[in-house]
């Protein structure tokens, strides 16, 4: 069941005039299903996700529904789902920030030449920062995934001595590395970066300083157990 008791403020503006060509009972449905999905897309991907494809089926023709559906399936592993909405989305705005998650997509399912085929196009379009340090990472693990530890490793040493990405990225990019040297068993060098990564990132975004914990052979900080029921489809596909 759709949620009927929610704050139509936790809606972003943009969302709610997407919304505005849809019937208003349909489209308090709808804005229930996606206050739920986003907060519950970091505990529950799963159950987000449920949500989000609920209310894509209400108006799959709305780009705001194809994100959210897309990025609900993608935080839930499910990559050929994520994939699909991510394409229909590029399709329909002419947006290529979407690329670095569409390759990551193809990496997800097994296949890293097509996730570089999809990166040649993404290094040739103007992508924001961020993206563009997406698309590094991406275009990193795709070598990884193909045996190609070494070019992995230069891609990631060049992007941080290059990148001016928001703090975020940096943190990201150290933090990839940090993984790099470790898989090559220089723990000093990757306890160094993952404490770097830990720097940049201030939100706690990267489980960074537990990575340095584990290094320094503490345990962890416990993560709290949230239990959260499922959902019953309460509506119609929208063809």
């Amino acid at each position: 069941m759709a949620p009927l008791d929610f704050d139509e403020k936790a809606l972003p503006a943009s969302v709610k005039a997407e919304l505005r060509g849809v019937p208003s009972d349909t489209a308090h449905i709808i804005a229930g299903h996606l206050v739920a999905a986003s907060e519950l897309i970091d505990e529950n991907p799963e159950l987000a996700n449920a949500h989000a494809q609920a209310a894509r089926r209400r108006a799959a023709r709305l780009p705001v529904l194809r994100e959210v559906a897309a990025d609900t399936a993608y935080a839930a592993g499910d990559y050929a789902s994520a994939l699909n909405d991510y394409r229909a989305l590029r399709r329909m705005t002419g947006n290529d920030n979407y690329v670095p998650v569409m390759a990551d997509c193809e990496r997800a399912l097994g296949r890293p030449l097509a996730a570089l085929k999809l990166i040649e196009t993404g290094e040739k379009a103007s992508l924001s920062g961020s993206q563009q340090v997406e698309l590094v990472l991406v275009k990193a693990g795709a070598r990884e995934d193909l045996g190609q530890h070494a070019e992995a490793r230069r891609l990631l040493r060049e992007a941080i001595t290059t990148t001016t990405g928001p703090t975020e990225a940096v943190a990201r990019l150290h933090y990839a590395f940090a993984e790099i040297l470790l898989a090559d068993g220089d723990e000093k060098m990757a306890r160094r970066w993952f404490a770097s990564a830990e720097s940049h990132d201030p939100g706690r975004l990267l489980d960074a300083q537990d990575r340095v914990d584990v290094i320094d052979g503490l345990d962890p900080a416990p993560e709290d157990e949230v239990v959260l029921t499922e959902i019953e489809d309460d509506g119609k596909a929208d063809d």
